[in-house]
């Protein structure tokens, strides 16, 4: 039987958020949710306390569409809030449809919708092209029957994520055990290192092969994730070399997107890095990387990224910043037993990775087998 197909714009109505200005975002009242604050990478939650149009309030259970920036579907959980602009929130009154189904056929379709962007600076999908947008559209009871095997699969990858979380927790409390309440004297990250830079602030040519060309997107879960490259000419990559190379056991620091976030390299392969990476080259005789990795994942080292040397927040981390940052260096010993657990704790959190690759590809066979009809399972 020939699957049926319904347009967005005839499935639901979709409600934009408000453009709350900066003087409104305070302290108290109710939350104001921007798309950072969907996606993570918010650090500075504000609220409004006044009147509001009641068809911007959220609430537990409400579908939300990031439409611009970056893409994304949502289903909010976390209390009465207020939507702000670039996000709609799906009002379902125009036919019966599964909530669940429909949150996992617009995932489905995001990167279809990724290509009708526009935009030289915020890109966004305008709401035509959003309305028009098309999607499986089954029997109620073959929706529901979607959707109960993906949430399956889903809430199994989420488990296995709370658990690499879980882990994480374990070697940052670790940490703040050991040496957060030691009497260690601070020292400029740059004095304690031999360079401290960042990838070209040029747009290089992409190819199809070539060397491996990262940014601050590849930086996920604390790994570097090749998942999803780009690649350079040799010649390009020797360019990029002049200003700044990388070697194993180097710390990679993202300088925007989501702010402040480190990384070992672990790969002796030859990379190029965007602008969005810094290259933090340590004294290797007064640090671990595993230790300088930690210390700079604390709130304490975060603070000082996030809001710079003078308390301003920024969005972009400029490397006077980061080299102006207070780190401590204790014993090259102590950092060892730190170190020496943290690699403990990696193999387990590998072993749950790898579980967690298994379930994403089974996820990734069912909904091409619901929604596209080709599947292709990798194990």
């Amino acid at each position: 039987m020939k699957m049926e197909y319904k347009r967005l714009g005839d499935i639901a109505s979709y409600i934009n958020g408000y453009a709350f200005k900066p003087e409104q975002r305070g302290t108290e009242g109710l939350p104001i949710i921007r798309i950072q604050d969907l996606t993570g990478n918010a650090y500075d939650l504000g609220f409004y306390d006044g009147d509001y149009p009641e068809k911007i309030e959220i609430n537990n259970g409400d579908v939300l569409i990031s439409w611009s920036a970056s893409l994304g579907v949502y289903i909010w959980n976390r209390g009465k809030a207020l939507l702000n602009q670039h996000i709609f929130k799906v009002a379902f009154d125009k036919v019966n449809v599964n909530k669940d189904y429909f949150v996992f056929a617009v995932k489905h379709k995001l990167d279809e919708m990724v290509l009708k962007t526009h935009g030289a600076t915020m890109k966004h999908i305008i709401k035509k092209d959003f309305d028009n947008t098309k999607i499986p559209f089954p029997s109620l009871e073959m929706q529901e029957e979607t959707a109960s095997i993906l949430k399956m699969v889903s809430d199994i990858i989420d488990t296995r994520q709370q658990e690499i979380k879980k882990l994480d927790e374990l070697i940052r409390a670790r940490f703040v055990e050991l040496f957060e309440n030691g009497d260690y004297k601070t020292e400029k990250l740059g004095s304690v290192c031999t360079k401290i830079t960042d990838g070209t602030h040029k747009t290089p040519t992409y190819l199809d092969e070539g060397i491996t060309f990262i940014s601050a997107k590849n930086i996920v879960n604390g790994e570097l994730d090749f998942s999803d490259v780009k690649h350079i000419s040799e010649e390009e990559y020797q360019e990029i070399q002049k200003r700044c190379q990388t070697a194993i056991y180097d710390i990679l620091l993202s300088k925007s997107g989501s702010l402040g976030a480190p990384v070992i390299v672990k790969t002796e392969e030859k990379l190029g890095l965007f602008e969005s990476l810094a290259v933090i080259k340590y004294d290797r005789e007064k640090l671990l990387p595993e230790f300088l990795c930690e210390q700079l994942k604390t709130d304490r080292i975060q603070r000082q990224f996030t809001t710079g040397t003078k308390g301003v927040a920024i969005k972009h981390l400029h490397l006077g910043v980061i080299a102006e940052t207070d780190v401590i260096v204790p014993p090259i010993e102590e950092q060892r037993q730190f170190a020496d657990f943290v690699k403990q704790v990696d193999k387990s959190k590998f072993q749950k990775y790898n579980a967690t690759i298994l379930s994403h590809n089974i996820y990734v066979f069912e909904t091409r087998r619901r929604f596209i009809c080709k599947p292709t399972l990798i194990i």
